[in-house]
């Protein structure tokens, strides 16, 4: 697996609803698609260290129609936060979509993942209920810690192969 080359993270706003993020990650699908759909590999990259946030709790039943729920502390506010909904789809080794149900403005979230080589491309779909949402979610920098989640995603994938 070749980690000598560093891919940059693409955040887009495309239309009033939806922001897209795409990245090349430096490791096969197989091994990518395991660690988001195993929670004690997906645990060590989801949250940007930078973000000073400790997972407190994580379940996940990655299914059609299973559902997920994460609890987390941000060690400066002592704020807890729970994030939580269900997987409307899990297709093996291609997309994973799943709702976030802790407020009105959730978006629902696709993650589609394409093989090109030893390398997957990664696409994350977050389409909001509103102009608004999508509006305060940025705002708020909630939409911000996309190329540090996918960098960590791509440094624990060399101790997954080994």
């Amino acid at each position: 697996m070749d980690t000598s080359a560093t891919n940059e993270t693409h955040v887009e706003r495309q239309g009033a609803r939806e922001l897209v993020v795409t990245r090349l990650v430096n490791g096969p699908l197989p091994l990518v698609f395991k660690a988001w759909t195993t929670p004690e590999l997906f645990r060590r990259w989801w949250i940007p260290a930078s973000f000073g946030i400790t997972i407190l709790g994580f379940e996940m039943d990655i299914r059609t129609g299973g559902s997920y729920r994460l609890e987390m502390h941000h060690q400066a506010s002592g704020q807890t936060m729970t994030f939580f909904g269900t997987y409307q789809e899990v297709v093996p080794l291609e997309r994973i979509v799943w709702t976030n149900d802790e407020s009105e403005a959730g978006p629902v979230t696709t993650a589609s993942f394409e093989a090109r080589g030893d390398q997957t491309l990664v696409t994350v779909r977050d389409l909001y209920p509103s102009e608004a949402a999508l509006d305060e979610a940025i705002a708020s920098g909630s939409t911000g810690g996309w190329s540090e989640q996918l960098a960590q995603l791509e440094e624990l994938l060399p101790a997954m192969a080994g």
